[in-house]
Parts: structure tokens; C-alpha cells; sequence
């Protein structure tokens, strides 16, 4: 097998424009693959960046709250029944609403989400939280994600701006990043001042207090068996909220991603525009290697008349196809990781480039190079040398 990689690489090599171009070919379908996959998966990661951030193994949440949109309250006073179980070192209360943030140079208003803790719990792991701590205590003050969207202005501790028609300070700044539910960006706030710009907004019925949450974190202490805890809890509190652990096969966070995978056209989209670059590549490839062959087909056809078999010729061509792909998926790889860093500055969105990405993908970089060398490859086992000599 070693031997004939030679003759392979040769082959390709031999005009280095025209493999500069065959590699600018693969890499192109790899880099379709890989954005259309990144927004896929960028979409999805984002929904789960805030509940990756809860400092706790189990959420409490209104039983008709569906997913993280939804705005469904549920009483405090279950947070303080889950407090009372042993195994449970502490709950926290999370407040999350939409509201207007007016842009402070161009006066445009942008819808962003806020946040609200009670600064000396532990609710988010965040750091940007406890080191401003005591600066949120403060009246009409607030943290922002600095991968909020450029629409909102500028991001940086002392821009004065209004939010919900309010005068609010920046504090200071964090990281996380936008999904569907924030809109433009993303505020953090203490809950009174959470209280302070809510608690008379809209009818009767939205108004906010104290009595009500949004989300409850429960942080278990050291050694407690979150599953048996849960079951626990169920059993125990009313039945108007849910309670689940945040990881693991059944949690919340894949409960949200669920949502959003079999609620939306996101995934089927995607995955069609994933699969069109797939086959974009197979043409791409297929026209390459074809073109290969057909420069070489005297070539091919004297080593038939030698004596070699089709399937040396096979492997001949199949080589060259393997060499496509790995070369190919090197700058398609490259180029797309700078791609996701470029729109995940300009969307807000998280892309990330795991391994098993990278590892599927090269896979069906593979299987697209080798679909297109098995059909290149038909027209010189169909060649009988006595028609080219």
C-alpha cells in the first residue's frame, strides 16, 4: 500500500497551481460544512450558557415554565421548604425579565435581559459578581456582558444610560454571551434594584415582588447524591414546580436544548445546508479527480496494459482522494476557526470548536473524498487500452 502513495502524490503534485487550486476546492466544502454546523451548534450552545453558570446541582422552576423564554414565576417561600432538607447547603433566587436599554450615543432603545441575584450569594459562577459586589448594592447599577451586540453602545464601567425609561450606571462588565431569550445583550443586577425598575411595570398580574421567583438554584452540600435529592424534592414540594437536576441525561440543560432541537426549524435548516456542502464537496472533489484521470488516462491505460488490475488503479485514485481530504481539511479548519471567533464578536453568539466537531467532521470529509474517487475512478476501470493506443 505504502508503495503506490508515491505514484499517487505525484500525480497531484505534479502541476502545483492545479493542487493549490484542488486543496482551495476541499477546503472550501470543509469550511461549508464546519459554518453551517458552527451556527447550528452556536445557536443551541448559546441557549445553555447562563444555566452552565448556575452555581448549584438542581433547578426549581415554574411547572408551565417550558423553557428559559417563558416567563413563569413560582413562590419564594418553596425555596425556603427546599432549605429544610438535609443534604441541601443553600437555594437561591434568580429573577430574569426583558426590558429596553437605550443605546446612551444614539438614543436607540434595544430589548436586553436582565439578570438579578442577591450580590452575596453564590448564585452564578461569574466572577465579574463578587468582585463588583458591593458596587451593586448601589442604586441603579448594573453589570454588562461585553459580548452583548454592538447595537447597544458602548460597554464599560461608568457609561450612564436608561433602562426601562430609567436611569442605570455600569458598574462594571462581564462575559457570557447572547441567545434567543436575551435579545441584544445581557445586564446584571441586584435583586432590589431588580424590584426598583420592575415591581410596577406593566398589569397587576406582571407586577414583581419578593414573593415570587423566576428560577431557584439549589446548591446540595458536599457528598449528597443529586438524583436521590431530586426524587426527594418532587416527592415533597407542592406540585406547582418542577424540579430537576441540572446535569446529566434527564437534567435541565438538556431538557433546554431539547426544546429548542425539536421546537424550532434551526436543526433542520442547518443540517440541509450542512448536507449541501457535503455534496458541494463531492462535485468539487469529483471534478478534480476526474480531471486527474482524464490527463492521465494514457497513463492509466499503459499500466492496465502492464498488467495491473483495476483495483491498483482504485487505490491509486483513492489515495489521491485521502490525500485531498487531509490537506484539504487543514486550511478549511483553519480558516473556519477565525470565521467563529469573527461571528461570535459580532453576533454574541458562542461558537466553539470541540474535538468530536472537528472529529465528525473530518470523518465526512473522508467519506465525501472517497465517494468522489469511487466514481472518478469508474473511467479508467472501464478503459480498454487497445482504444487509447
Amino acid at each position: 500500500m505504502l508503495k503506490r502513495i508515491p505514484l499517487a502524490w505525484l500525480n497531484l503534485t505534479h502541476d502545483r497551481r492545479r493542487f493549490a487550486t484542488s486543496l482551495a476546492g476541499v477546503g472550501f466544502a470543509v469550511l461549508l460544512m464546519f459554518m453551517f454546523n458552527g451556527f447550528m451548534n452556536a445557536l443551541y450552545d448559546s441557549q445553555l450558557q447562563l444555566l452552565n453558570r448556575f452555581n448549584g446541582e438542581i433547578v426549581i422552576v415554574n411547572r408551565l415554565r417550558t423553557n428559559m423564554f417563558v416567563p413563569r414565576a413560582f413562590a419564594r417561600r418553596r425555596l425556603y421548604q427546599a432549605r429544610a432538607f438535609e443534604g441541601v447547603q443553600d437555594a437561591y433566587a434568580m429573577y430574569i425579565s426583558e426590558v429596553n436599554w437605550k443605546n446612551p450615543e444614539n438614543r436607540k432603545s434595544r430589548v436586553v435581559r436582565v439578570i438579578a441575584i442577591n450580590p452575596d450569594e453564590p448564585v452564578l459562577n461569574i466572577p465579574a459578581i463578587a468582585s463588583h459586589r458591593q458596587a451593586l448594592k448601589l442604586p441603579e447599577t448594573a453589570l454588562m456582558d461585553t459580548q452583548s451586540r454592538a447595537e447597544v453602545g458602548p460597554i464599560e464601567a461608568g457609561i450612564v444610560s436608561e433602562l426601562a425609561d430609567r436611569r442605570i450606571r455600569l458598574v462594571g462588565t462581564f462575559t457570557m454571551g447572547t441567545d434567543f431569550a436575551s435579545g441584544n445583550g445581557n445586564l446584571i443586577m441586584s435583586d432590589q434594584n431588580f424590584l426598583r425598575y420592575f415591581a410596577d411595570r406593566g398589569p397587576e398580574e406582571d407586577k414583581r415582588s419578593f414573593a415570587t421567583v423566576d428560577i431557584g438554584v439549589v446548591k446540595l452540600a458536599p457528598g449528597t447524591n443529586v438524583e436521590r435529592m431530586v426524587k426527594t424534592l418532587r416527592d415533597t414540594l407542592p406540585n406547582d414546580v418542577l424540579v430537576m437536576a441540572r446535569d446529566g441525561e434527564n437534567g435541565f440543560v438538556i431538557r433546554e436544548r431539547k426544546y429548542w432541537q425539536e421546537n424550532t426549524n434551526i436543526g433542520f435548516v442547518f443540517s440541509l445546508l450542512t448536507s449541501m456542502g457535503f455534496f458541494v464537496g463531492i462535485i468539487l472533489v469529483y471534478q478534480i479527480l476526474y480531471t486527474d484521470v482524464a490527463d492521465h488516462w494514457a497513463e492509466y491505460a499503459t499500466l492496465k496494459a502492464m498488467g495491473y488490475k483495476n483495483g491498483y488503479l482504485l487505490g491509486v485514485v483513492m489515495q489521491e482522494a485521502l490525500i485531498l481530504s487531509v490537506l484539504g481539511f487543514i486550511p478549511g479548519v483553519l480558516v473556519s476557526q477565525l470565521l467563529y471567533t469573527a461571528a461570535g464578536n459580532a453576533t454574541g453568539l458562542f461558537f466553539q470548536m470541540t474535538p468530536e466537531r472537528i472529529t465528525n467532521l473530518l470523518i465526512a470529509t473522508f467519506i465525501m473524498c472517497l465517494v468522489s474517487g469511487a466514481i472518478a475512478v469508474r473511467k479508467v476501470q472501464t478503459t480498454d487500452p487497445a482504444d487509447v493506443f
